[in-house]
């Protein structure tokens, strides 16, 4: 199909919302053909650097070619796909694997195919463990935990949230603010269950510092609540170690992995939790399909990918890779921040996780005017991240994210196979955007919406 016919198709069938989102930023004009490490290949033969990742999604890049063997091989041997009747050689090897890596005694794992999935299953686990009198739940604001309904009530968006009729059985505190988890769980005992992504990918890539961790799991053991800590998004390497809680010394109760897990060929994603947790939930002959396996649910050639992709990222060096490379590109981009003052406000992230947030478009302008525009300043948010990553795509052929919450932050989430050749095309294509300054990227964009 050419362009033309995908973009009849997707707004006739798919989202015609989404349509005018993507045609904003000029993405409905590319038709992506092939991919391949850490670039897209489009209909014109153009190459695009990807620093978008899929939201984290992409550790070991596109197709690499240790996994494509991998498939290909399982596929050829006629290896069979669901074994809801029979043992699963290929989820319990990676089951097995998991525990292996994980820190402690995470050890007992479930499989499922979605962030959204292994998030409701570690809140599952960790509800029926407590028990009714303590199943109440504790998020944090600007959170982002998924779009089911479950997990929706601990997702911190009136957006994604809408008019839903959500669980009750929770709280908000502020992200990173131990007193106030201390005030809340000495205000209410029902609460037996902290739930927090170790770094907020959604809310603009925010971390708490090492002290707050150590303090979260020094209370939570002292009031015998358990911590669930999300690493859909932060895990499986992206911040340089396999979890990104491992920075901080620390071990939490249950924590879910997902997106990058499947090796950007399948659809992957696994809960871990303490034996002792998940018995306690599940350990009797009673209990233990509360919450069993869903049909795809460690499906063969979804394992054997992930599999592939945990000896890629240990093999390859791919930890390091992100800590050294990573760290790179964000002293570049800090080197870019103080070049650009009044465009860039703050660079923040570990590894390949890294947010870059824009000033307020009032901070742009010279200082007479900015006064008057600052009340557009809300109104405004995002326009600047929108109109840049626009024009990176479309003038430097390369691609970068947004966040959901803080809409002034590019979300740069590279595979971690990223070289600093391909830091560095980044850098130089960035810096040429900003060097042109407020006035040109706004005019070039208005030019590109006309074109």
């Amino acid at each position: 199909m050419d362009i033309d016919r995908i973009t009849e198709l997707f707004k006739d069938h798919l989202n015609p919302g989404q349509f005018h989102f993507m045609k904003l930023l000029g993405f409905h004009k590319v038709k992506i053909e092939s991919a391949k490490g850490v670039y897209y290949r489009d209909q014109n033969g153009r190459d695009i650097l990807d620093f978008f990742g899929g939201f984290g999604t992409l550790a070991i890049g596109h197709n690499h070619p240790r996994v494509i063997e991998a498939r290909r091989k399982f596929g050829e041997e006629d290896r069979h796909e669901v074994a809801m009747a029979f043992l699963s050689q290929y989820a319990s090897a990676l089951a097995t694997n998991l525990a292996a890596i994980a820190p402690g005694d995470l050890d007992m794992v479930f499989l499922g195919s979605t962030g959204s999935e292994v998030m409701e299953a570690a809140i599952k686990v960790a509800e029926k463990y407590q028990g009714p009198e303590r199943s109440k739940v504790l998020y944090a604001e600007n959170s982002f935990h998924g779009k089911s309904k479950g997990v929706l009530s601990i997702t911190d968006s009136t957006l994604y949230q809408s008019d839903f009729k959500l669980v009750d059985n929770v709280t908000k505190v502020p992200f990173g603010d131990l007193d106030a988890i201390r005030v809340a769980l000495d205000n209410d005992p029902a609460i037996g269950i902290v739930c927090l992504e170790t770094i907020q990918g959604g809310g603009g890539i925010i971390e708490a510092p090492a002290s707050f961790w150590q303090g979260l799991r020094k209370l939570c053991d002292e009031r015998d609540v358990l911590w669930v800590a999300d690493e859909v998004q932060s895990g499986t390497g992206r911040t340089g170690r396999f979890f990104a809680f491992e920075h901080y010394g620390v071990v939490p109760d249950v924590t879910a992995l997902a997106k990058a897990l499947g090796g950007g060929k399948s659809a992957m994603a696994a809960m871990i939790a303490r034996r002792e947790i998940y018995m306690g939930a599940y350990g009797k002959p009673a209990t233990a399909l509360i919450h069993g396996p869903a049909t795809f649910g460690g499906i063969g050639e979804a394992c054997i990918t992930a599999i592939e992709t945990l000896n890629v990222i240990y093999e390859e060096g791919l930890l390091e890779n992100a800590q050294e490379v990573g760290g790179y590109m964000k002293s570049e981009l800090q080197r870019l921040m103080a070049k650009h003052p009044t465009l860039i406000k703050d660079v923040r992230g570990r590894g390949f996780m890294l947010g870059l947030e824009f000033q307020d478009f009032s901070q742009t302008m010279p200082m007479a005017v900015r006064p008057m525009l600052a009340v557009l300043d809300d109104k405004l948010k995002g326009s600047l991240s929108g109109f840049i990553g626009s024009a990176l795509l479309r003038d430097h052929d390369v691609l970068v994210a947004f966040t959901e919450y803080n809409r002034n932050v590019v979300r740069l989430q590279p595979p971690l196979i990223t070289t600093r050749e391909n830091v560095d095309q980044f850098i130089a294509a960035f810096d040429t955007v900003l060097s042109g300054g407020v006035i040109k990227i706004v005019t070039d964009f208005v030019k590109s919406q006309a074109s």
